[in-house]
């Protein structure tokens, strides 16, 4: 079967929590008739006066197709290779110019990319009274990542060191593949810095901000606190 002149653009919708969409190119060696399904299947149909609406059958099997599809084409991504402790100076890679990424290295001017890093020990909380040591942090921070699954989204811990997490969160039908990181700072500070994107698409409507916040709370349960508020 022949291949594609050029890469076909499609758009997915998955519903969890929330909506979450993403654009994603399909590599020219894709063939044409997998890229016309996938628009067939994602082409918003419009509503005439006469058209029937579907009924919980055909919703079912079109929810099918999509699953079926998902397991065709799965849109991980490859892994950007500047992700890890940045060398100079000593921090997490900044976001692309995509709106699908937040990092506590960007600057606090950019609200679109811009998250404020967490205290494990915070003056105001238990750093004062019972103030818990940085492996112990670590593991609570990796208690909360393993027992979350913001959207469905499945957590998998790919690389760990004593002062640094990485994580891919996987989509549940179409295996997007998100990267965050986490990141202990040498220092007497108690601080975490963290970077979650999405490897695909241009926009991810607050997903990885979302995913960011409800990892937030679940540790604002054990101590910890936030400069400010996501």
């Amino acid at each position: 079967m022949a291949s594609m002149a050029s890469p076909c653009i499609h758009r997915y919708s998955h519903h969890a929590n929330y909506s979450l969409m993403k654009s994603v190119s399909i590599s020219p060696s894709s063939s044409s008739s997998s890229c016309c399904i996938l628009a067939q299947q994602q082409q918003p149909q419009k509503k005439t006066a006469d058209q029937p609406q579907p009924g919980r059958r055909e919703i079912i099997l079109r929810s099918s197709e999509i699953a079926v599809l998902g397991a065709i084409f799965h849109f991980s991504g490859k892994k950007p290779n500047y992700l890890g402790v940045q060398k100079n100076p000593p921090a997490l890679a900044l976001c692309p110019a995509t709106n699908n990424c937040v990092s506590t290295s960007e600057n606090t001017s950019d609200p679109i990319h811009y998250a404020p890093p967490w205290n494990y020990n915070p003056k105001e909380g238990r750093g004062s009274k019972k103030p818990v040591s940085r492996e112990e942090a670590m593991q609570e921070l990796l208690d909360v990542i393993k027992s979350t699954k913001p959207d469905n989204f499945a957590p998998r811990i790919v690389e760990q060191r004593d002062d640094y997490i990485r994580v891919e969160y996987e989509s549940p039908i179409f295996g997007f593949v998100d990267d965050v990181e986490f990141w202990f700072p040498p220092g007497n500070k108690p601080l975490v810095q963290y970077r979650s994107a999405s490897r695909l698409g241009n926009f991810d409507f607050d997903a990885n901000r979302k995913r960011v916040k409800a990892l937030r709370l679940k540790l604002e349960k054990k101590g910890w606190t936030s400069e400010n508020s996501l």
